[in-house]
C-alpha cells in the first residue's frame, strides 16, 4: 500500500505563487508516473479531473495546456516526492489539487488540497 501526503495550497491573490508538495511512502519498487490533477469548484464527481502536470519514468515532464509556462513540476526521486511550483496564478486556477502516483502499475490518489486564487 502506498500513501500520499500533500502539503501546500491555500489562498493567494491573482498573480501570486504557491508551492505544493506530495510525498509517497510505502512499499514502492518503481514509480512509473507521479503528478497532479485538479478539479474546479462546482464540478460534480462525474466530471473528469483536469490534467495539470506529470513526471513519467520514460518520457519528459508533461503539462496541461492551461498551466504550461506558469507551473513547474520537479521531483526528488530519493524521497519519492514531487513539487508543483505555481507562478502567475489566476482565479481560474482555483481548484482542489490532487496528487497521484502510478507505483508498480497501481494508481493511487491523494486526498486533495484546496488552492484558491482571488481576483
Amino acid at each position: 500500500q502506498v500513501q500520499l501526503v500533500q502539503s501546500g495550497g491555500g489562498l493567494v491573490q491573482s498573480g501570486g505563487s504557491l508551492r505544493l508538495s506530495c510525498a509517497a511512502s510505502g512499499s514502492i519498487s518503481k514509480v512509473y508516473t507521479m503528478g497532479w490533477h485538479r478539479q474546479a469548484p462546482g464540478q460534480g464527481p462525474g466530471k473528469q479531473r483536469e490534467f495539470v502536470a506529470q513526471f513519467s519514468s520514460d518520457g519528459p515532464i508533461l503539462y496541461g495546456d492551461a498551466v504550461r509556462g506558469r507551473f513547474t513540476l520537479s521531483r526528488d526521486a530519493v524521497k519519492n516526492t514531487v513539487y508543483l511550483q505555481m507562478n502567475g496564478l489566476k482565479p481560474e486556477d482555483t481548484a482542489v489539487y490532487y496528487c497521484n502516483i502510478n507505483a508498480d502499475l497501481t494508481l493511487y490518489w491523494s486526498q486533495g488540497t484546496q488552492v484558491t486564487v482571488s481576483s
